[in-house]
């Protein structure tokens, strides 16, 4: 069965859980719903998500190369089962929910106000990466590259720095005791 290739289309308002497979180019979704649809070998390429909610979708070779991601709802998605080759996306004002980067290598991606709730971070790299007003609630950051990434303005982050690179990372001195409690020390807030 050939694959369709869609161009420049615009869907909104759709369910899409029995998506055509193919390749998507240039295309908009606008508060569409892909809650549980295999998306598996399809490919999106400089497509933009609004208000969309992709929620345990299944992304096993799927191709991402430079796709945003706005308002989306994500929760529990294996971006590790993604197509490595040319991997590229933003998110801003997503909610990520419970979502695994297990050793994806996503350079200087940019995270803008978004939930990343238990994200699994595990050997990923995130070198140059921007965390704009992010919440890392129980994210997992083990063997993780944060060479030159910005997290000043993200909070509730817990990073050992003894586990994971972080060399000319920046943090915010309000949350440096995310790099410091798993020393077990206590800081006094006060002084």
């Amino acid at each position: 069965m050939k694959e369709s290739y869609i161009l420049d289309q615009n869907f909104e308002n759709t369910d899409f859980s029995q998506i055509e497979k193919g390749e998507y180019e240039n295309c908009t979704f606008r508060n569409c719903n892909f809650e549980y649809a295999d998306l598996s070998g399809f490919s999106f390429n400089d497509c933009e998500f609004i208000g969309c909610n992709l929620s345990m979708v299944k992304l096993v070779s799927t191709a991402f190369r430079d796709v945003a991601f706005k308002e989306c709802k994500m929760f529990g998605l294996h971006f590790d089962d993604c197509n490595e080759f040319g991997l590229s996306f933003q998110f801003e004002g997503c909610a990520l929910n419970n979502s695994v980067f297990y050793k994806t290598s996503i350079k200087k991606t940019l995270f803008k106000n978004s939930r990343l709730i238990e994200v699994d971070f595990t050997e990923c790299d995130l070198s140059n990466t921007i965390f704009s007003n992010c919440d890392f609630s129980g994210a997992v950051f083990d063997r993780t590259n944060l060479e030159k990434a910005d997290l000043r303005t993200s909070i509730n982050y817990s990073i050992d720095p003894s586990l994971n690179k972080l060399k000319k990372a920046k943090f915010s001195l309000s949350e440096v005791h995310g790099l410091l409690r798993t020393f077990d020390i206590e800081i006094d807030k006060n002084s």
